[in-house]
């Protein structure tokens, strides 16, 4: 889960109303005469397939959203509608306020220089050019100037651990390693919003691991506005201060992921929640009681840790515990009374 939810602003950095995506020569007439009511095997019968159907949401500036979904879900239509690498159907988005699907080419090319990150499942990288040269590469699009993009990328290499490798070429390097490249790239036009669609999906799981570390590491330092795309239902709750679930274009259900373990909206979210241990997801937060100063003992703990990593120390207690606000002065906000975590793990 995102070390930077403390920094989340309430302000929408990102504001999808009704955004629709179907494919099809008669998508937009179908959508109209639907009166937005879009039933997925309906369009399909006329020949339409449904991407994305009626997302609404927004995204908070340093905030990570995560979209999950199985493939054919609408989760990458959906960030590729946001970026505008596909045009909507129907609905509006907005990017720090302006009307996004409103811009001629001109603006949208300066948005996505000046303003979007942009990361893929394949790295793309330039084979010819080293790992530093590659990372200078959008720089020097952007008209920077070659001491100068090569200064930021080599700021780059060190922010995401591959100092010593800037003159490698792709080749030379493992599939985390290309992948850090291309994360390295993408940051070095320091992007406000970053959009990631599978970026750790093609490494192996050791590797992966290790890239969601570093990639939590570098949300924690750069607070950046992020949806990651993702078919890992555990990845999504790892990285996610907020997931969304999409089923045939629909979000069925946007929240925490500490709520959507606890209260899945519907069936299908159930089904994958069904086997996560909660103690690897749920917060101290979300298990305590009400503070009493009467009731609780010496022994403090925070409400943002993930239950799994004070377990041992919290069943061994004697005493209810109490629950500490770390980004408040260590203020009191609640008590935890041990036989709570023992039902959350054991389910007794």
């Amino acid at each position: 889960m995102s070390e930077s939810s403390e920094k989340i602003s309430n302000s929408p950095v990102i504001q999808c109303e009704s955004v629709y995506k179907i494919f099809g020569a008669n998508a937009s007439k179908l959508l109209e005469s639907s009166k937005g009511q879009v039933d997925a095997k309906t369009f399909q019968d006329a020949g339409c397939i449904v991407g994305v159907n009626n997302a609404t949401f927004g995204v908070s500036k340093g905030e990570m959203m995560v979209v999950m979904g199985l493939s054919g879900s609408g989760k990458s239509t959906l960030l590729r509608c946001i970026s505008r690498l596909t045009d909507a159907t129907a609905g509006k988005i907005f990017i720090d306020g302006e009307d996004l699907l409103s811009m001629n080419s001109k603006q949208l090319i300066e948005l996505r220089r000046n303003k979007m990150g942009m990361v893929f499942q394949s790295f793309a990288l330039l084979p010819h050019k080293t790992v530093i040269e590659n990372i200078a590469f959008p720089l020097q699009v952007k008209g920077t100037s070659t001491k100068d993009s090569m200064a930021k990328a080599l700021e780059m290499v060190e922010l995401v651990g591959l100092k010593g490798r800037e003159n490698y070429f792709p080749r030379e390097l493992s599939g985390g390693q290309q992948q850090r490249v291309g994360i390295a790239r993408s940051l070095a036009v320091e992007p406000d919003i970053w959009f990631l669609d599978e970026p750790f999906s093609a490494l192996d799981p050791l590797i992966r691991k290790e890239m969601q570390d570093e990639f939590l590491r570098l949300q924690g330092v750069l607070n950046k506005t992020i949806m990651f795309v993702t078919h890992d239902f555990d990845e999504a709750l790892r990285l996610a201060d907020r997931i969304a679930i999409m089923k045939d274009g629909i979000i069925e259900q946007l929240d925490t992921p500490d709520n959507i373990v606890l209260n899945p909206a519907t069936e299908y979210v159930k089904k994958f929640t069904e086997d996560v241990p909660r103690e690897k997801v749920l917060k101290i937060e979300s298990i305590m009681d009400p503070y009493d100063s009467n009731k609780t003992g010496s022994t403090k703990v925070s409400k943002d840790a993930i239950i799994e990593t004070l377990a041992e120390s919290i069943l061994n207690s004697k005493e209810i515990l109490t629950v500490i606000d770390e980004n408040n002065n260590n203020q009191p906000v609640g008590s935890l009374d041990p036989s709570k975590v023992i039902k959350v793990i054991f389910g007794k």
